[in-house]
């Protein structure tokens, strides 16, 4: 492999440049219902993305502690952040995958720029990230995918696809980060957005990938085999669907009486003040 300092000395190693007419990177990184990290794995997967480099961890990590495996210490691991490159056929089209299995804790800033300048060397001339929306939406509901951009002209694009633009809003971490450094440095970028349900948010949330994945694929212009996140996204939804249910019974357990309850309280408390009487009972 190539070893390369990035801007702010960090090593990143390369071990090819794309030579294709356009290229573009999806940036990912774990997030709200591991939107991101979802669809940046199953499209290495299903594209058959080679590894073509990868970011010194020790520039951003610091193990705290080891796996122990039948009671042998195993070496200290750290999270990977690697590129995967794919690129069609006819070199029309090349996309870089970047995958980072972890944010870091600290220096995040320093690791979109590290990301940045990967993607410069490679000859990327978009960005995309994608993240979970929260919202209001019922977990059996069609999942809508919004949009964000980097520049007013990127967002007509958008119309074309049925991607939802909302106003104002943030998107936290790395995600989202990624996008506003490339704006500075005057590379286009686009985030999509899947909605998340949010009583749903600390569960992986295949569906929201799989909205996400549908638009991505469409503006970019490749095939992609979606049958298997399909099914996993119709599992997922059908465990969100008992915990909703489950929650739905704990709140009505919890915050209403039966009839029957209520008749018994009253004439238990039937030899004490009515004004003490009325305020139990407001109370249900």
């Amino acid at each position: 492999m190539r070893e390369r300092k990035g801007k702010k000395g960090v090593s990143i190693s390369l071990t090819e440049k794309p030579q294709v007419d356009h290229c573009v990177m999806l940036a990912s990184w774990p997030g709200i219902g591991n939107v991101s990290l979802i669809l940046a794995q199953y499209l290495k997967e299903k594209l058959g993305a080679r590894e073509v480099g990868e970011i010194d961890p020790v520039d951003f990590f610091e193990p705290v502690g080891v796996m122990v495996r039948e009671n042998v210490v195993e070496e200290p691991r750290f999270p990977e952040s690697k590129f995967y490159y794919w690129e069609k056929e006819d070199r029309s089209l090349g996309v870089v995958l970047f995958i980072g299995e972890e944010q870091p804790r600290s220096r995040g800033y320093e690791m979109v720029e590290t990301v940045l300048d990967a993607a410069e060397q490679l000859g990327v001339g978009r960005i995309f990230s994608c993240a979970a929306a929260v919202t209001r939406i019922h977990h059996s509901e069609e999942t809508k995918v919004w949009g964000v951009a980097t520049r007013t002209e990127l967002l007509d694009e958008f119309s074309r696809y049925k991607v939802v633009l909302r106003g104002t809003l943030r998107i936290a971490g790395l995600n989202g980060l990624i996008l506003g450094r490339a704006k500075e440095r005057g590379i286009d970028g686009m985030c999509l957005l899947g909605e998340v349900p949010g009583f749903a948010t600390q569960m992986a949330h295949p569906k929201a990938a799989l909205a996400v994945l549908s638009v991505f694929a469409e503006m970019i212009g490749i095939d992609i085999d979606t049958e298997e996140l399909e099914g996993l996204s119709k599992q997922s939804e059908m465990e969100m669907d008992v915990i909703s249910k489950q929650a739905t019974a704990a709140y009505i357990d919890q915050f209403t009486e039966p009839i029957w309850e209520q008749n018994q309280t009253e004439e238990e408390e039937g030899g004490e003040e009515d004004e003490d009487s009325d305020q139990d009972f407001g109370r249900n």
